[in-house]
């Protein structure tokens, strides 16, 4: 069976009917009622001013920075749905051991749903399973990498996130518009439905529900991150090349690379409405995008980017990765957060796979590789003054 989106999806797009700015959710502060903040915001620092103390007050400032990001660049994700329910389409063997497609439907009346390919060892035990968003369709991924996942202990979970919500700035999608109370943008969506395939896969007993992985790349790799910082049963986060509103900051710009005005322009669709407003005022954002990455501590964060991929931001990815480590340090996690960059373009290499295998054979399983995931090709620039708490 080919994977196309069906008459229904594309009938559901249209009835769906167009973005409509008056359902757009408050808009923040004005900018320059906010403090300027030239270096990233203290990630130890609440609300009431007073900072973190102990381990133990973290969960409540993780439950603020998952309100402030909401809020201000994401919108508000609606709850997990319930049950969700799957359909096999399609099973032949595929490389290394199954090949299969599935129908996932959920949501009110079970309108929602999603179509996922499933790549999955020949082997009784139960395996970890990276959850790849993909807008390309669930069986993107070329067959000699899907044979290198496989080979090395993996199952791969690909889908196409715009069955959901399509990449257009002017229509409204079948999720949105299943939960009109919540004023959550494209990213969210798409996050969200990397969190229905974890609920599909957390009920089956060939799945290790305790090493989950999402990942995407670009676009996929900012709704990956987002994914990774909200649901917890995420053991791994991997954004790939997600550069502005993923994981590179916003106040550390590199040259060339996309803004807060350039993104919130061409896809303004997939933030807030409310976040365009400081453009050319980063330093009065509450937040940046260290903040998002510091949600998924203690649990595992790699971000893998192109030197020659300048649009991504490596220095903004960089300058994240410096301000998150200290939360994952306080975390007694520092092991559990890595970072590479290869040379090259933006673009999902082989490379990268290998990276990101690497990473959860480390991390999730124990395994020595060899390979660091520290290495900063930019010069280390002081990112914020604030320390770690003691």
């Amino acid at each position: 069976m080919r994977y196309r989106r069906s008459p229904t999806a594309i009938l559901l797009l249209l009835l769906a009917g167009c973005r409509d700015a008056t359902s757009a959710p408050e808009p923040p502060p004005a900018p320059e009622q906010l403090p300027f903040v030239e270096k990233l915001p203290d990630p130890f620092r609440r609300h009431s001013g007073q900072r973190v103390r102990g381990t133990a007050g973290w969960p409540a400032r993780r439950a603020e920075i998952s309100e402030l990001v909401q809020r201000h660049q994401y919108g508000n994700l609606p709850p997990a749905p319930g049950r969700v329910e799957a359909r096999t389409l399609e099973e032949t063997p595929g490389p290394g051991g199954t090949r299969r497609l599935i129908r996932l439907s959920f949501g009110p009346g079970r309108r929602l749903y999603l179509y996922v390919g499933l790549f999955r060892p020949a082997t009784r035990a139960p395996v970890p399973v990276i959850v790849h968003i993909d807008h390309r369709g669930p069986f993107a991924v070329p067959a000699a990498t899907v044979r290198t996942i496989v080979e090395r202990g993996y199952a791969l979970a690909g889908f196409d996130p715009g069955v959901l919500d399509p990449d257009e700035p002017r229509l409204i999608g079948p999720a949105q518009a299943a939960y009109p109370d919540r004023d959550w943008a494209t990213l969210a969506v798409w996050a969200w439905g990397a969190m229905r395939v974890a609920d599909h896969l957390i009920a089956q007993p060939w799945v290790d529900r305790t090493r989950l992985i999402v990942t995407g790349h670009s676009r996929s790799g900012k709704a990956a991150l987002l994914a990774g910082a909200l649901d917890t049963r995420f053991a791994l986060t991997v954004p790939q090349g997600s550069g502005c509103a993923g994981a590179a900051s916003y106040r550390f710009q590199g040259p060339r690379s996309e803004t807060l005005a350039a993104i919130t322009k061409s896809f303004p669709h997939w933030l807030v409405p409310g976040l365009a407003r400081f453009a050319g005022q980063e330093g009065r954002l509450p937040f940046d995008q260290h903040l998002v990455l510091t949600l998924v501590a203690p649990r595992a964060l790699l971000t893998i980017d192109a030197l020659g991929d300048l649009w991504a931001s490596p220095r903004g990815t960089q300058a994240s990765y410096l301000g998150a480590r200290p939360v994952y340090t306080f975390l007694g996690a520092a092991g559990r957060l890595g970072i590479h960059f290869r040379p090259g373009a933006h673009l999902l290499s082989d490379d990268d796979w290998r990276t990101l295998l690497d990473f959860a054979d480390r991390v999730l399983l124990g395994k020595q590789t060899g390979r660091r995931f520290d290495r900063l090709p930019l010069p280390v620039e002081e990112v914020g003054s604030w320390g770690t708490p003691r």
